[in-house]
């Protein structure tokens, strides 16, 4: 942008009158209502706020730069008028300060106001008057050229960027073969197996009903889109009459559940396995590790004591409570977690089913406190096919009951931060605890859903109560923020297409023969280009990189606009005023000149005769 000196300032005083080249004040111009104004008196109120030193700008340095100036060149002209207020006004002093009426001057339609001021002791000698001129904003500090924009307003920021870098880190980890020899290549329509969780040689935990367990991440062979496969060791199917309920797990698409995808049997592993295939959520944890593992820093588990030590109950409890206050959780973070659990467990409920796996170690955690259920559908599959003469239909009601008592040993053991505080032995200090530590209505809950009597999870929405808006209010929040970032993004794909065509084109060494391609016709127009949208130099010859001007001429030709724009070669010999347009339109014909030439497209060509 070009700036004026303020030597050509249009309303400058010091610069019309040719007194310094120096401008230290910029007097913005005043309206002719102020002039008119100041005509009819001059009150010494309008500056009582105001200190001397701010008032008063003292200029001898000026006059003696210009000596020769005489006092004549300040009189009144046509463009250039100045006169008295009136002096039959009363003076006003101002410690000790005596000052004279003020003195206005016009030059050239601005209207400006100095003052006169006499030291209080001038032994009778007379002093000259001495113009200063009334503040005014600097012009370094009025006009301020703009930055422009931050490269964070073209990308998305960095946590989100760091995110998504991560689970894309993690669902493209292969594994090492010297360490996992026994991992087969594939499995089913299943390739590149990595675990999810250590395998020993070891017996491994049975998980489910005395069956060993272990999970996996693959890829799918067709789509490429990353699974999880949950196997079940030494599972050998009787019959299929679980189709049908693993047939409604399949429908199930929310938000807090893990969705099954598909179950099969293989001989991959050497043995006879059933797979459970799941959605795959890189970079997710279990709700075990995240609130209730040794290994975080500092973490105890309040009841588990030492036994070999008893001590009294209410040395216990002492230090329970103590405990409590000072590693429990927010209560507004448990409540998160009962919303999103009871909306999985009504869809569920709904459908006829059953959650059957609702403890620490099936529950996932992934951002944002996002929870889901995992391992759905196991328990009726490995029931099932282990007790065929069971009417587990009829018995949906009853696990419904169960998964309802599990919801409410889950909030105690989170209120109080303990696994073991929801044995029998247990409960009745852990409720206590937690009438102490939160609110009644978390107790009230936790008393309903551990009761015998006959429970129902829509029941609990009165309880959850206005906390389902503030729940509601985070997400549309974070989801504004989601799409805000996306914002950003949403036209990196088309520049880069753009500019994929221009790399393509520009200082190809050899095409069709001709080793001159890229440098003659529209190709060289576009050459120039590229050195006018991405080489920029100042006056000085350092790189000006400037992300604004870039996308902003990428945008522009991409629409292909009328504007034009000079280019020059950098020899400085030949200077070019194209249009975008007419650079778009070099930019679509060469390259089809080379996608129609290239391999691929040949390749294209012949699939479609096919």
């Amino acid at each position: 942008m070009d700036w004026l000196s303020p030597s050509s300032h249009p309303h400058s005083t010091l610069s019309q009158l040719g007194r310094t080249n120096h401008l230290t004040e910029f007097v913005p111009r005043m309206n002719n209502s102020t002039s008119t104004t100041s005509n009819s008196g001059f009150s010494c109120n309008s500056y009582a706020p105001m200190t001397p030193s701010v008032m008063f700008h003292s200029m001898p340095k000026k006059f003696d730069d210009q000596e020769n100036i005489p006092k004549e060149s300040v009189a009144p002209s046509p463009a250039h008028s100045s006169s008295p207020i009136s002096h039959d006004k009363q003076m006003c002093s101002t410690n000790g300060t005596v000052v004279l009426p003020a003195y206005q001057e016009n030059v050239g339609g601005t209207t400006y106001f100095y003052q006169y001021s006499t030291p209080p002791e001038n032994n009778g000698e007379t002093i000259p008057p001495e113009p200063v001129m009334s503040t005014a904003t600097p012009a370094s500090n009025e006009y301020v050229p703009f930055p422009g924009k931050s490269e964070s307003s073209f990308f998305m920021s960095e946590e989100l960027r760091n995110d998504i870098l991560n689970r894309n880190l993690l669902s493209l980890l292969q594994p090492d073969p010297s360490q996992y020899p026994d991992l087969p290549q594939e499995v089913d329509s299943y390739h590149e197996l990595y675990p999810l969780e250590p395998i020993s040689n070891q017996v491994l935990h049975k998980a489910h009903l005395g069956y060993q367990a272990s999970m996996y991440k693959a890829t799918h062979i067709k789509n490429g889109v990353h699974y999880c496969l949950r196997r079940i060791h030494g599972f050998r199917l009787q019959n299929t009459k679980f189709i049908s309920l693993v047939d409604l797990w399949k429908k199930l698409d929310h938000s807090n559940i893990v969705q099954l995808r598909e179950v099969f049997t293989t001989k991959a592993f050497g043995d006879n396995s059933m797979v459970f295939v799941y959605s795959y959520h890189p970079g997710s944890e279990t709700l075990l590790n995240k609130h209730f593992s040794i290994d975080q820093p500092g973490y105890h588990d309040p009841f588990s004591n030492d036994k070999s030590t008893p001590m009294p109950y209410s040395y216990q409890k002492t230090n329970l409570l103590r405990h409590q206050q000072n590693n429990k959780l927010p209560e507004p973070l448990i409540w998160n977690y009962i919303i999103q659990l009871t909306s999985a467990l009504r869809v569920i409920h709904s459908n006829a089913l059953a959650c059957r796996s609702l403890d620490p170690t099936k529950i996932i955690l992934t951002s944002k406190n996002r929870l889901r259920l995992s391992c759905l559908a196991v328990m009726d599959v490995v029931l099932h096919d282990s007790n065929s003469s069971l009417n587990h239909l009829a018995l949906i009601h009853h696990y419904q009951q169960e998964d309802l008592t599990a919801l409410g040993k889950l909030v105690l053991a989170l209120a109080c931060k303990s696994t073991v505080a929801v044995q029998r032995d247990n409960i009745s200090t852990a409720l206590d605890i937690v009438s102490r530590t939160y609110t009644i209505d978390l107790r009230n809950l936790i008393m309903y859903l551990l009761t015998n009597q006959r429970r129902s999870v829509t029941d609990l929405m009165p309880m959850i109560g206005a906390r389902f808006y503030t729940q509601l209010d985070n997400l549309h929040s974070h989801v504004e923020t989601l799409e805000s970032e996306m914002c950003k993004e949403v036209q990196n794909g088309r520049l880069f297409r753009l500019m994929t065509k221009l790399a393509a084109i520009n200082e190809r060494p050899d095409f069709n023969m001709e080793s001159t391609w890229s440098e003659t016709g529209d190709r060289y127009m576009l050459k120039l280009f590229r050195d006018y949208v991405f080489h920029q130099v100042t006056e000085e010859g350092q790189p000006w990189i400037d992300m604004a001007h870039i996308v902003q001429c990428l945008n522009k030709l991409d629409v292909g606009a009328p504007e034009k724009i000079c280019l020059m070669s950098r020899d400085e010999q030949s200077i070019l005023v194209v249009s975008y347009a007419e650079l778009r339109h070099c930019l679509d014909q060469s390259f089809q000149e080379l996608s129609n030439s290239s391999v691929l497209q040949h390749e294209l060509s012949v699939e479609d005769k096919i």
